[in-house]
């Protein structure tokens, strides 16, 4: 069974024809997944989401130490106080659920004192696993919700407020969000999102990005012919200026040179880890 179609939606190329692999729909349903920030008002059930939380933290984690909490934010006014941080994300609080991923490195510490084992969870090798099982527990849910219909929008930006979301949510010390996470059941169809070729993602036995330019060329020229960036687009014109072909690497380039979450790391330290 080939898989042509889907990978030709989510890469613009051809993939390699593989008439011999069976059919496996969840992975052309993985190939063809998208983000949805519209929901209709349709209410997910309570059992289903309860459902989906344990399918997250089915997850795999880091030798079992289960690192990852989520605040199911279900109070209206935590939501909009949430939501005004970051106004230009309506759908934060249009969403009919909200979820906020965390790295946990405190749990471990908390069943430490129970058993009269202290441990010391705020090293930079705690904070890593915790991230790690919370990033893990919240790609697991977003592949189980889309099973089940729903469409999520990860919000990354939450760790540009962290001292603000802490706050909001009584996140205590060793506890840090990574992403809140908006889950209802799409108002529209959306858009796969095309990716870099495997060509500049993979590599066979050693590292070796000697063809990323041509790789990456390539890739922005089929990028464009599906949904090409307006001029009115072009970030930071004021300092970079127009240019007459601007692709998916000339606006990344771009975006990277006004770094976030530089605050992130002051809020780590007062909240408990050492990062070393």
């Amino acid at each position: 069974m080939s898989y042509e179609s889907e990978w030709r939606a989510r890469f613009g190329e051809d993939g390699e024809p593989a008439p011999d692999l069976p059919d496996l729909p969840w992975l052309r349903q993985v190939l063809l997944r998208r983000t949805h920030r519209r929901y209709a008002a349709r209410p997910v059930p309570e059992k289903l989401m309860r459902l989906l939380l344990g399918a997250a933290f089915s997850a795999s984690s880091k030798s079992d130490f289960q690192q990852a909490s989520v605040i199911w934010v279900r109070d209206r006014a935590r939501r909009d106080r949430l939501a005004a941080l970051v106004p230009d994300m309506p759908w934060i609080g249009n969403a009919p659920e909200f979820l906020v991923f965390c790295g946990d490195a405190r749990r471990l510490e908390r069943i430490g004192e129970m058993r009269r084992h202290v441990n010391e969870n705020g090293t930079l090798e705690g904070f890593f696993n915790a991230s790690i099982d919370a990033a893990l527990a919240l790609q697991t849910f977003i592949l189980a919700a889309e099973t089940a219909g729903l469409g999520c929008c990860p919000i990354s930006v939450i760790r540009n407020h962290a001292t603000a979301v802490a706050a909001i949510l009584s996140v205590p010390d060793k506890v840090f969000p990574i992403a809140g996470l908006c889950v209802g059941y799409p108002a529209a169809s959306g858009h796969v999102s095309m990716r870099l070729p495997l060509d500049a993602t993979l590599h066979i036995d050693r590292y070796d990005d000697r063809l990323l330019a041509e790789a990456v060329d390539a890739y922005d020229r089929r990028r464009d012919e599906r949904y090409s960036l307006p001029r009115e687009q072009q970030r930071s014109p004021e300092r970079f200026g127009y240019v007459p072909f601007y692709g998916w690497s000339e606006d990344k380039a771009r975006q990277a040179t006004q770094p976030e979450g530089q605050d992130f790391p002051v809020f780590l330290r007062r909240r408990g880890f050492a990062l070393d």
